[in-house]
């Protein structure tokens, strides 16, 4: 009986999935917070909490996150992710700095101490890479010249996170200074491995992957995909990360078709993502926080669309790509709630879990709207001074921003 109950309750999940994508595809608008309300609708302390589905919504939300950035890294290749990080550098310091400071205000300022001022500077820095990557495929702008940008800095986060858990972990386990130094050379070691195979034997990489059955193919990249994100994950480092440098491993051919192969598992278990991060979240212990985690939240939308202003300045976009890099910056989500899950499983402060949950669902369900409604805006802006739009805007209603001329745009397709 009991996996009756699970399969009754998983069918009804990707049903009531199809039917939100349905209404946001009639409305034009992105599907992210409607799944998002729906599972805060469905969790801990909604309406009707599900009772059966929660490992096969745990499992398919990790798979969700993995499949999101294997496919972002496909977008890649090995050299220009180096070329691009080494370029953005400054900007991903720059990021780090605008954007951990709010967060360790707010907990210094509340009197929370000093290791709670590091977990939430932690919440408040790093951008949901799967609420981004979705963005940028439902809004079409894979193709545009401000997406490289938009993408290192994501890839600098996940790295920057694959150093900042250790030390977080050991403080907040009040570990000694070697045991942390410890733990953070085992994540180091694990990114420099992974990647010098992503760089230099890329190649192996994609003889062992590639076949001429799509059966064949699509079996290979998945389970490879999953194992190094797991073992990644289990030597202290992210598995967004260990997907990403997946993805840039494939090139080519066989990169074009993976990501055809694996676009509707990934649009999937995607959503299921989405809907176990409002899962996760009980709604009667958001009011108490919520004023602190708007007003958060507000400071947070303003560094990161400062950041990404100025960071696509730097590479040469145009104003408009760089108001998009801004606001795709915006949204939070995965990292920022396992922060949070690890001080409070620590004991720190039990305000913590209340403020984070609140801040990210503001800025998750915030982040597409605002994307969404940038182009238009920019449009009604133009109207309004009887002009034609500034350089680099949209001319029409039907025109695509993925027009824009560069470099940048020429081996990235959209999907």
């Amino acid at each position: 009986m009991h996996g009756t109950a699970a399969l009754i309750e998983i069918g009804a999940v990707i049903l009531g999935l199809g039917l939100l994508g349905a209404v946001s595809a009639r409305f034009a608008i992105s599907p992210i917070p409607l799944y998002l309300l729906a599972g805060l609708a469905f969790g801990q302390g909604g309406i009707l909490p599900l009772a059966t589905s929660e490992e096969f919504t745990a499992t398919g939300a990790e798979i969700g996150v993995i499949l999101l950035l294997f496919t972002l890294g496909l977008e890649y290749t090995a050299p220009e992710l180096v070329g691009t990080l080494r370029h953005n550098a400054v900007a991903g310091v720059v990021d780090l700095v605008l954007n951990a400071a709010p967060g360790v205000a707010v907990a210094l300022l509340l009197g929370w101490g000093p290791v709670a001022a590091v977990a939430l500077g932690g919440i408040t820095y790093v951008t949901s890479s799967g609420i981004t990557a979705k963005v940028l495929g439902d809004l079409q702008w894979l193709g545009n010249r401000e997406v490289p940008v938009v993408l290192s800095l994501l890839v600098f986060e996940d790295l920057t996170m694959a150093v900042y858990l250790p030390i977080l972990t050991a403080l907040l386990a009040g570990v000694g200074f070697v045991a942390g130094l410890g733990t953070l050379a085992i994540a180091a070691a694990t990114i420099t491995v992974i990647l010098v195979i992503a760089l230099r034997f890329g190649r192996y990489v994609e003889m062992f992957v590639a076949s001429p059955n799509d059966e064949v193919l699509l079996l290979k990249a998945l389970g490879l995909t999953v194992l190094v994100a797991g073992v990644a994950q289990g030597l202290q480092v992210s598995a967004a990360v260990g997907a990403f440098l997946v993805g840039i491993a494939l090139s080519g051919p066989l990169a074009h078709t993976a990501r055809e192969l694996l676009t509707p598992l990934r649009d999937l278990f995607a959503a299921v993502f989405f809907v176990f991060f409002g899962l996760q979240t009980d709604p009667s212990a958001l009011p108490s926080m919520l004023g602190i985690a708007l007003v958060l939240a507000l400071i947070s939308i303003m560094t990161k669309l400062a950041t990404g202003w100025w960071a696509a300045k730097r590479a040469g976009v145009s104003p408009l790509g760089r108001a998009r890099a801004g606001v795709a910056l915006t949204p939070r989500g995965e990292f920022n709630i396992v922060i949070a899950g690890l001080a409070v499983s620590a004991g720190l402060n039990d305000r913590i879990g209340p403020l984070a949950a609140a801040y990210v669902l503001v800025l998750a369900v915030l982040g597409p709207i605002l994307a969404r409604s940038l182009e238009p805006f920019v449009r009604w802006r133009a109207r309004r001074r009887g002009g034609p739009p500034a350089p680099g805007e949209p001319q029409a209603a039907g025109d695509s921003p993925a027009a824009e001329p560069g470099p940048a745009t020429a081996h990235v397709t959209t999907v």
